[in-house]
């Protein structure tokens, strides 16, 4: 097992069980208990996770996962301007998959006027393109994660495997020149890189405060991700490492949005939040 890989499989079982042995690792990922410490030494240097005698525990920025309530104060004026890039990447006709997030719903929003198939596991998404007359939506099924309400899990995947897209989006927690897009959650990262073995390309839309931080989990390696689309106050030496390893990173700039655009905005969202939801935090 290659180290990077060694590392994601430790990284896994920890936001599994939360905290593991070094003895159980070593079994785990096939390598001696002197391989395992140093690879914990330099993951809790990188700051993914903590140290202590005998094993590690996930840390606890890493395992946080924001609901979909605390995304939706986040950088609103950056993700709709994001989201007016995104669209011009989408052409009528197109089968794309818009993955879960508050990034994504923006994309939807936009995607309104357009003639495609939009498949997605995210409710928020597809309650955005309901009313939409000239798109199909095909809402993938599954175990509801309330917290981002979205559908995860085997049956997901599956439905996921069996279909083709020309572009895939999707955000995370975080995006790093070195270790790509990541998540804290162990099913969702699953999910979202079934739907990119199933793309000719892949969009990842990370605002300013992704970029930089790093997740649990690794969702996306860098190298299989064609297009970033971030904003203006994003890291520009994080963003220079990306465009240097042959990602095309596109910059949203806020001014071109107006006041009007972001209310609009957010009375979709509020229209178009569900009443209720049946998942588990």
């Amino acid at each position: 097992m290659f180290t990077d890989e060694r590392r994601q499989v430790i990284l896994a079982a920890l936001a599994v069980h939360r905290s593991i042995s070094v003895s159980d690792l070593a079994r785990m990922v096939r390598a001696s208990e002197i391989t395992v410490r140093r690879d914990l030494r330099i993951l809790e240097e990188e700051g993914r996770l903590v140290r202590h005698r005998g094993g590690a525990s996930a840390s606890r920025s890493l395992m946080d996962e924001p609901s979909y309530r605390e995304k939706t104060v986040v950088a609103g004026a950056q993700k709709l301007a994001m989201a007016s890039i995104a669209v011009d990447l989408v052409d009528d006709g197109d089968v794309v998959m818009l993955c879960a997030g508050t990034t994504t719903q923006a994309v939807a929003a936009q995607l309104a006027r357009r003639r495609v198939l939009v498949a997605t596991n995210s409710l928020l998404v597809a309650d955005t393109l309901s009313d939409a007359p000239d798109i199909e939506v095909l809402l993938i099924g599954g175990i509801l994660r309330g917290n981002i309400r979205a559908a995860i899990g085997g049956e997901a995947e599956r439905a996921v495997s069996r279909l083709h897209f020309q572009t895939v989006f999707l955000s995370g927690n975080g995006l790093t020149a070195a270790n790509g897009l990541s998540t804290p959650n162990l099913h969702v990262a699953s999910l979202d890189r079934a739907a990119v073995e199933r793309a000719q390309r892949v969009v990842v839309l990370a605002d300013h405060t992704k970029v930089g931080a790093d997740s649990m989990i690794q969702t996306v390696p860098p190298e299989r991700i064609d297009v970033l689309i971030t904003d203006e106050a994003a890291d520009p030496v994080e963003l220079a490492r990306m465009s240097a390893s042959g990602i095309d990173v596109r910059v949203a700039r806020v001014e071109a949005v107006t006041t009007h655009d972001l209310a609009v905005s957010e009375d979709a969202e509020l229209e178009h939040e569900p009443a209720s939801s049946a998942g588990s935090a």
